[in-house]
């Protein structure tokens, strides 16, 4: 069901009620923040509605604890006591109080008390005028020095549970560099597939920057990338440039089988390396995997569009001598015609064959990407953890179960806790002594030999022998690989 835009008969300016009626699905439906802010419903929006929308909906999913204790602090009222429509109020109030000073105070508590009524919480009106009028006399607390785990938490809105698990992992400053990070804006970070575009986005305003970790990538500086051409016709992808480069580590084989591939960004990027290979793209749901088939399709046309410029360009260069433009990076064709999507469960794939890559991108936490995701961090719980666990388990033994001799395993999360990742590995290899875990800074010293990797210390991407990078840290999200290679 798409977020709908609710009529009132008070004066509540678009943004500030698409931001109150997606945060109140993010809690009332466990919807994600992202998937609803580039829904149908607000695609009519202009760019700085949608820019101020999206400003309120992910700042206060960011700092929603630090939002809850101020109110708290200043509330005659238990906030557990509040209905979820006055606190959403309240917490989008305060944010702009807090966080945004372009905008005035007035108009921030007005808009919040109109929202109020425009819930039917007409009688919590005057509380919630009083309230944020009360909080808007209030000066920040000063920042104080982060000695404990605690301190983190408290001063950039995690659970304690999480950064604690962090600060014993990776050592405190490294905590202290994720919680950072996390309530920052990240970088969008895109891969081409046509290079018509990196010609075409500057024209709209797009600036860009080089890939930090890959050559292939591009980081943007500027500009609203999804609103662009290149983006509307599928000539560019959005992807961090973590998972750009899992990707990347799977390699090239005649037979590669993605094995939990939905929403397709690896299973595209795989394709455009490796133009040869036939690729299987597994998805557990039939609507999941019937919207990667779309997009599969979609690169088809893509691919018959960046042949014709191609030729056009090639025919061009070989009169004029250009000799500037022949030379200039390309991206890597994308070859569609041998991917099939298939519908099955990873935990029991429904294949006779054996191949020689297999991607086990599986399902888990996204505490590795919590800057785009905050809404994950007040939604996991301990207890979530075995579970993924165990599910974890059981896809990298089906996957393990599908590569020939001399094939690899890719298992990767975008988690940064070790039951889904490290303790996953280890406990399936000491199942079956068939396979040996490969250390991935070999495949890292490899890809930075060839130029694909620019990152200058690939050993600071590695944990031991797994890829590991760390949001804050590295420039991406949190992103784990381990390559199993079967005897």
């Amino acid at each position: 069901m798409e977020p709908e835009i609710r009529k009132s008969k008070v004066a509540v300016s678009p943004a500030r009620a698409a931001a109150f009626d997606i945060l109140l699905r993010v809690e009332q439906e466990a919807s994600f923040a992202s998937e609803l802010l580039h829904s149908a419903a607000y695609e009519r929006f202009s760019k700085a509605d949608h820019g101020l929308t999206t400003e309120l909906v992910m700042g206060v999913l960011r700092w929603r604890s630090r939002l809850d204790a101020d109110l708290a602090g200043s509330s005659a009222q238990p906030m557990r006591k509040l209905d979820l429509e006055v606190l959403i109020a309240l917490r989008l109030g305060l944010y702009q109080l807090r966080w945004l000073n372009r905008i005035p105070a007035r108009a921030a508590i007005n808009e919040s008390v109109e929202l109020v009524k425009r819930a039917r919480k007409r009688s919590a009106a005057p509380f919630v005028n009083a309230l944020l009028r009360q909080l808007s006399q209030l000066a920040e607390e000063p920042a104080r020095a982060y000695r404990s785990s605690e301190d983190l938490a408290q001063a950039f809105a995690h659970p304690v549970w999480l950064v604690e698990r962090w600060a014993k992992e990776y050592g405190l400053a490294a905590a202290h560099r994720i919680c950072q990070y996390n309530q920052t804006i990240p970088v969008t970070a895109i891969r081409l597939y046509h290079h018509a575009a990196e010609d075409a986005l500057p024209k709209e305003g797009v600036v860009f920057d080089p890939g930090a970790l890959l050559a292939s990538a591009r980081r943007i500086r500027s500009g609203d990338v999804t609103r662009s051409q290149a983006f509307a016709h599928g000539q560019i992808a959005i992807q961090d440039e973590g998972s750009q480069l899992v990707a990347v580590l799977v390699g090239k084989g005649a037979r590669i089988l993605d094995c939990c591939a939905a929403p397709g960004g690896k299973t595209m990027a795989i394709a455009q390396r490796d133009s040869r290979a036939q690729i299987i793209a597994v998805d557990l749901h039939p609507q999941r995997a019937h919207l990667l088939r779309r997009l599969i399709d979609s690169g088809k046309t893509i691919l018959d569009d960046a042949r014709a410029d191609n030729s056009s360009r090639e025919n061009k260069q070989s009169r004029n001598g250009d000799e500037e433009s022949a030379e200039r990076s390309q991206p890597a064709k994308l070859e569609t015609e041998n991917i099939f999507v298939v519908s099955a469960d990873a935990r029991q794939l429904p294949f006779d064959g054996k191949f020689d890559r297999v991607l086990a991108d599986v399902p888990c936490s996204g505490t590795g990407t919590l800057a785009r995701n905050p809404e994950i961090k007040w939604r996991l719980k301990p207890e979530d953890l075995d579970d993924l666990h165990a599910r974890q388990l059981a896809i990298l033994r089906g996957a393990m179960n599908s590569v020939a001799a001399g094939g690899r395993v890719i298992y990767a999360t975008c988690s940064l806790e070790i039951e889904e990742n490290e303790n996953a590995v280890e406990q399936a290899l000491a199942d079956d002594n068939s396979f040996r875990l490969l250390d991935c800074r070999v495949e890292l010293e490899r890809l930075k030999a060839e130029g694909e990797l620019v990152w200058n210390d690939a050993a600071s991407l590695t944990r031991g022998p797994y890829l590991r990078t760390l949001p804050g840290v590295h420039p991406c999200d949190g992103f784990f690989a381990a390559i199993i290679e079967k005897l």
